[in-house]
């Protein structure tokens, strides 16, 4: 089963990026005239995007600190494709909010003209060091089992090769070494990604004008909506692409992602909960406007269908009652993991598509100058073509790298 999902995983990845292609294509060639955002509305689907596939990195870079820095030895397994997978999302993310810019070419100025005032200022650091971190993290993880693959006929023994970079010890010793240099690593990174995902979150809380984001709450929400959706995306890649397929301890290690997986989403619904019933009831109007359009505005099917029927309630009641499943484990994961954008794009354009004077949607006309927003056909393929490319790396990888090493029955 988890073959065919495979090949399927492939085909869908190169129908998406040939059909995405279209929208980079308008990208670059018409700029942002594509799009349906403008004036009022400046952020819509990249945006949202953005911190979706942040979201899951940091979420997969969180969880495989349980491996290299707590040393739980039933998730070691899945540690490296943990690391891939991080690594993989968060080029999604950068690749997603680079091409929102209007003028992408430029982005290099926030590194080098940095104002350590702004919190966007911050994030070009943060992003750049946790990249390098996964980077090198990545690395000493495979760095044995590239050494052992180097001798293999093939593209995929010369790569190897090369990338150990002359490191080939096998010895028990050099893996110890590596061991706790991932530890340290590690422990850097913890810190480091709760840094930068509540950065994104605080990014958003900062905003004064806009009371639906201006909170205390906004970053830990973006911290635990990070962990659910980076631990259902792991679920999914553990039960399709996790070594041992079809063993016990395969079904183990699923399962007690699951479990884990369960007990964030649930405390994620509860400071959605806390957040909604709170703002609703105090009813005040420039706090109630924004969660009024989410729950019974134009798209409120996007909350109570998208999110909370199929990415909350039915993972729940497999996650629930059918834990020890791994097939319905894995569906619960994916379904968490693909809908999750939903949650993002109810944070990023309803606090956008509300008045912040009442009366401004009438006092002026024109393009661009207007409170309704719906991703354009060009948005929507150019998001589809960065799945499709995240998606292709990740499977790219797969086959390439040893991201996955067999482990002996315990």
């Amino acid at each position: 089963m988890s073959k065919t999902l495979q090949r399927a995983a492939w085909a869908i990845a190169i129908i998406g990026f040939v059909v995405g292609l279209v929208g980079f294509y308008q990208r670059l060639t018409l700029g942002h005239t594509a799009t349906n955002y403008g004036s009022y509305v400046p952020w819509g689907l990249w945006v949202a995007a953005y911190i979706y596939f942040i979201g899951l990195s940091a979420g997969a870079f969180l969880l495989s600190a349980l491996v290299y820095v707590f040393r739980v030895k039933l998730l070691k397994p899945v540690g490296k494709l943990a690391l891939f997978t991080a690594l993989v999302t968060l080029a999604a993310a950068m690749f997603s909010i680079w091409m929102d810019l209007g003028h992408p070419e430029r982005a290099w100025e926030l590194i080098f003209r940095t104002n350590f005032g702004s919190m966007m200022g911050w994030m070009a650091w943060l992003y750049s060091a946790y990249f390098l971190l996964l980077v090198v993290e990545l690395w000493f993880a495979m760095r044995a089992d590239m050494a052992a693959c180097a001798g293999e006929a093939g593209f995929r023994g010369k790569l190897c090769n090369f990338l150990t970079f002359g490191q080939k010890d096998t010895s028990d010793a050099s893996v110890e070494r590596d061991m706790n240099i991932l530890r340290i690593l590690g422990s850097i990174g913890v810190p480091l990604a709760v840094a930068f995902h509540g950065g994104v979150g605080a990014l958003f809380g900062v905003v004064g004008a806009r009371p639906y984001w201006n909170s205390g709450l906004t970053p830990i929400t973006f911290l635990v909506g990070a962990l659910a959706s980076g631990g259902a995306l792991l679920v999914f890649i553990a039960a399709i692409w996790g070594p041992n397929r079809g063993t016990e301890q395969h079904k183990k290690l699923v399962v007690f992602l699951g479990q884990i997986v369960l007990g964030l989403l649930l405390f994620d619904l509860l400071l959605e909960w806390a957040e909604y019933s709170i703002n609703l009831y105090t009813s005040i109007p420039s706090h109630a406007a924004s969660l009024r359009l989410v729950l019974f505005g134009q798209y409120w099917w996007v909350f109570w269908i998208v999110h909370l029927l199929i990415g909350s309630v039915i993972p729940v009641l497999l996650l629930a009652f059918s834990g020890k499943n791994v097939t319905a484990v894995a569906t619960a994961g994916a379904l968490i993991a693909v809908t999750f954008i939903s949650v993002r794009l109810n944070i990023v354009i309803p606090a956008l598509a509300v008045e912040e004077l009442e009366g401004l949607k009438h006092a002026f006309s024109g393009p661009g100058l207007s409170f309704d927003y719906f991703p354009s056909t060009a948005e929507w393929l150019f998001f589809i073509w960065t799945v499709s490319l995240a998606g292709l790396l990740f499977l790219i990888g797969y086959s390439l790298l040893p991201l996955v090493t067999p482990q002996k029955e315990a």
